[in-house]
């Protein structure tokens, strides 16, 4: 069935992309196609969507200068009153939610459902962003010095630079952007290359928004390019934050170059994560909470489950139940609501996966449930990939490395405290789950002495994060924290006030400077 009967072109359409784009905006002003081409392939099908040029250097010089003078103006722009303007873009958002999750299905290749879930969370983002935008608030303290008042206060940083992956190329952008929004930010943003149209979508929605409300032009601001684009925005020091989520190996860069001109940094990169389960599991939750974790976004998010790690008693019950269930799993157009797996991103990622698979073989893993390449109608794209799960053990190289693909790790453990050594037992730390309706093995394992990562969570899967609590993790996960709780503080700069209303002026720790 060609995509055209699922209403791709329709929801272009709808939501403004062209056949060719400019990638350069500085809010309600789209700059001239004047960098190189990136062309914008669907995994799906294989077909080419559309074309974005790439910011020049004369761009991002002009775009910067833009957001730095917007900032002047939208920073003092009442906070409840920026709050207005998001709860705007969130309703906007709900009228494009159908056209734009297609588009990011068909340009990702992640299933409709998770697309629309996709858009949701941005929705979502927008209504915690509009009632946040009320609490900006710092702590009052009590002065040891009489007719003293202490408190501290909340300010905004100015420009936010903001480089997101190919594998949320919505979502991320709206945790970032209606946060830093609120709190008086403006945004310059670089999406995945691989992902350029999601962002053209995303900025003629906002730019409608801005344009009735006169918010002035720059709070919302766009450079498309490669890995070069990304180093002018860690490099820059006009740019006093840089949300960056990917790989650790992008992070770790992005980092370095932040921390030498002494920037802020906000890293959310790469995970290895695993769900326990006990012998006192519920398995038929575990193994949907598996399967999903698993094969969700066909193993391209960072929250992916990539190691099960059982209890030996219910080990064989377990890998037998889950053979079983991916022999149901149907692989196809994502577009398709009857299909469960989509396509990989593209063919180095489909490499990457051979790559993994034979790793696993040489490095004495046992393969359970048979990978390939999927050929024939349907699968032109040459991006379609068969599910594979693997007994391992933990001390494995390839089991050590985040492959983004469907490929998951069985390994067997005898007690919880074993259990989680093991789920620790690697250099990233973003999400980690236990199945088990034993009070004691779930308080353990959310003690000081149980997981290590920046989520955890009991008989639900590794994935699927609500944008209430604060998103990210430890280690090579790169400590960053985005989204809901207190994530807010992040993109801005606190200050301490101490207010003195009385006619003497005493000094603090007793000090005597009489003259």
């Amino acid at each position: 069935m060609s995509n055209d009967n699922f209403g791709i072109s329709e929801a272009l359409k709808a939501l403004g992309v062209k056949a060719e784009n400019s990638g350069s905006s500085t809010g309600t002003k789209w700059l001239g196609s004047e960098g190189d081409l990136i062309e914008s392939y669907s995994p799906v099908d294989g077909k080419l969507i559309g074309k974005v040029s790439a910011t020049t250097e004369d761009q991002y010089e002009e775009i910067v200068k833009t957001a730095t003078e917007a900032f002047r103006s939208w920073r003092l722009v009442p906070a409840p009153k920026r709050g207005e303007v998001v709860r705007q873009i969130g309703d906007e958002l709900r009228k494009y939610k159908e056209p734009l999750g297609k588009l990011v299905s068909y340009e990702m290749g992640k299933s409709y459902q998770e697309g629309l879930g996709e858009v949701q969370e941005m929705i979502d983002i927008c209504d915690f962003a509009v009632g946040l935008s009320r609490q900006l608030h710092g702590l009052t303290m009590h002065s040891e010095r009489p007719n003293h008042r202490m408190y501290e206060q909340y300010h905004p940083l100015g420009i936010v630079g903001i480089i997101s992956a190919f594998n949320f190329p919505v979502a991320v952008w709206s945790w970032n952007t209606m946060l830093a929004w609120v709190c008086g930010d403006v945004c310059i943003w670089k999406p995945s290359e691989k992902t350029p149209l999601c962002s053209v979508a995303c900025q003629n929605i906002v730019a409608k928004i801005f344009k009735e409300n006169n918010v002035p032009e720059g709070v919302s601001c766009i450079v498309n390019g490669d890995y070069r684009i990304g180093q002018l925005i860690s490099n820059d020091k006009r740019i006093p934050l840089v949300s960056a989520t990917g790989s650790t190996r992008m992070g770790k860069k992005v980092g370095e170059a932040v921390g030498a001109r002494l920037g802020k940094s906000l890293l959310e990169l790469g995970g290895n994560n695993a769900i326990i389960i006990t012998e006192n599991a519920d398995l038929d939750i575990s193994i949907v909470g598996a399967l999903f974790g698993a094969v969700g976004t066909c193993g391209q998010r960072c929250t992916s489950t990539r190691r099960l790690i059982i209890h030996e008693s219910v080990y064989e019950e377990v890998k037998n139940k889950l053979v079983n269930a991916y022999k149901q799993l149907r692989i196809g157009n994502p577009l398709d609501e009857k299909n469960h797996v989509g396509p990989l991103i593209d063919r180095d990622a489909v490499k990457m996966y051979q790559n993994a698979i034979e790793e696993v073989n040489k490095q004495g893993g046992k393969i359970v449930v048979e990978g390939g390449i999927l050929e024939g109608a349907g699968y032109e794209s040459g991006c379609y990939v068969k599910p594979v799960v693997a007994e391992a053990t933990n001390d494995l190289q390839i089991v050590q490395e985040e492959t983004f693909a469907p490929i998951l790790y069985l390994i067997k453990y005898k007690t919880i405290d074993e259990a989680i050594e093991i789920q620790n037992g690697v250099v990233q730390g973003l999400s980690s789950a236990i199945m088990t309706t034993n009070m004691r093995e779930a308080e353990q394992f959310l003690s000081h002495a149980g997981s290590d990562c920046g989520i955890a969570n009991v008989n639900i899967g590794t994935s699927g994060a609500e944008i209430g609590g604060a998103f990210g993790g430890e280690k090579e996960t790169g400590g960053g924290r985005e989204s809901g709780s207190d994530a807010w503080k992040v993109y801005m700069r606190r200050q301490t006030n101490t207010l003195n209303y009385g006619k003497e002026l005493p000094l603090a720790q007793g000090i005597k400077f009489d003259l």
